[in-house]
């Protein structure tokens, strides 16, 4: 008789086997969506290919849920959720350990992670239905009845407030808490963990937030792999069978709007560093907006394409005022930054600082020449099969299709929207976007004014 064990490494040997098979396929496969009587929504890709399936459940209760005198709260629940459960029922309490031995019998895999966004149950399993059943209800117990030992969130906390002393001796993490700070204002993004906040988090702060916030009716479900619709839905229905599921269900509060930077800002801030950290930005704009694909393009002409990159050119290859130099967007559920950033010496901050600037306003004003739109547009597209080359990143992609409410076939599409943005619309769009003249600019370690 095989062992669960055995029965799981002789699929995952078998999977390995037909991976490459299965990457070639991947970028035709339909996206299926529904809700469920829950209320819960889905969305399903069936990869026959490799006996695995991989699941994201995902709860609007991410880092901009946070309070502000309590920011890592939802930090603080995912870190606690996978810390034992407690006994319900017929089924025994389990601690971190004990969770950690049932895994590893199943050979299957929980995550659970917050993002600013969402708060994350991420499973991988093999399909061999008595494994798959297994690891759902072992799942569903973690999602609704976590223990939240007192004991465990000590360690964890004292943990966390060490590891958030020692990143202040670092440079970059200061420049990046007075960007967030200047860029976001009193925005929840903005906020940031500190020894005080988690303070303020303890385990009945904790219990509240999972019970206020974890309910299948505000579940979004991802699934990419070996079962079908029928074997999906029954799939999700234990997975969230033991959350409670109102009717209706209440909406959240909602989380206000990232407001524009009313005039530019300027922070230097004095570091015992090697070398100086830069960043410049501003406020940008949601993952949903229109214009999201243009911009990628325009981005990854300016500074997100690495050694093409125009600020690449200009700060790195013809000054020699940086070894690096990068710029990008974070859109999500609200406007996330952009930021161009940097380490050079001290003494040359000022003079990179300047070269950006102007590189960032000569793009806006003028976009991209011919052939730097087509060599991006090369460079993207070429790679797209690597967005999608795993069950992983595949998940990754319906998962943002589904936070942000974009077309089922949007991936289908991707490439024809790409081979058709021209540069007068991403000069359009920077315009739309970007202020140069009015942006937040931080400098830890350059030479003071």
């Amino acid at each position: 008789m095989m062992t669960l064990k055995n029965i799981a490494a002789r699929a995952l040997f078998i999977g390995a086997g037909v991976v490459f098979y299965a990457q070639s396929a991947w970028a035709l496969l339909p996206i299926q969506h529904w809700t469920e009587p829950s209320g819960a929504q889905v969305w399903l890709v069936e990869s026959p290919a490799i006996p695995m399936v991989d699941v994201q459940i995902d709860f609007d209760a991410g880092d901009r849920r946070d309070p502000a005198a309590q920011a890592g709260l939802a930090s603080a629940a995912a870190t606690m959720a996978t810390k034992g459960v407690r006994a319900v029922g017929d089924a025994p309490a389990l601690d971190e350990n004990a969770l950690g031995e049932a895994w590893a019998d199943l050979g299957a895999s929980l995550d659970v992670s917050a993002g600013k966004d969402a708060l994350s149950f991420s499973l991988r399993s093999l399909t061999e239905p008595d494994l798959l059943d297994k690891a759902a209800r072992l799942t569903a117990r973690v999602l609704a009845d976590p223990a939240w030992p007192e004991p465990i969130w000590q360690r964890e906390r004292a943990r966390w407030s060490a590891a958030i002393r020692e990143s202040r001796t670092r440079p970059g993490t200061v420049a990046g808490d007075a960007f967030a700070a200047a860029v976001y204002g009193g925005h929840p993004y903005g906020q940031r963990v500190t020894e005080d906040s988690l303070a303020q988090i303890g385990v009945a702060d904790l219990a509240q937030f999972h019970a206020r916030t974890l309910q299948a009716c505000r579940a979004r479900v991802a699934i990419v792999g070996a079962v079908d619709r029928a074997q999906a839905q029954a799939l999700v229905a234990t997975l969230l069978a033991r959350l409670p599921a109102p009717a209706p269900c209440a909406p959240l509060p909602t989380v206000p709007e990232v407001q524009p930077l009313a005039a530019p800002v300027q922070e230097n801030i004095a570091f015992d560093s090697a070398q100086a950290h830069v960043l410049i930005g501003q406020p940008g704009f949601k993952r949903s907006d229109p214009d999201f694909l243009t911009l990628l393009v325009g981005n990854h002409i300016l500074g997100g394409g690495g050694f093409t990159s125009r600020l690449t050119h200009e700060v790195r290859e013809r000054r020699g005022l940086s070894y690096s130099v990068y710029s990008g967007f974070s859109p999500g559920l609200n406007a996330g930054a952009f930021a161009i950033g940097l380490q050079t010496r001290p003494d040359q901050a000022a003079e990179a600082v300047r070269v950006a600037r102007e590189v960032l306003a000569r793009f806006v004003a003028e976009g991209p020449t011919a052939a730097e739109l087509r060599a991006a547009k090369d460079n993207l597209i070429g790679g797209f099969a690597l967005r999608i080359d795993s069950n992983k990143k595949l998940l990754g992609n319906v998962v943002n299709i589904a936070t942000n409410g974009l077309p089922l076939d949007y991936l289908e599409h991707w490439t024809q929207r790409v081979e058709a943005i021209t540069a007068a619309d991403i000069r359009a769009a920077l315009q739309r976007k970007l202020q140069p003249e009015r942006m937040v600019t931080v400098v830890v370690g350059g030479v003071q004014p």
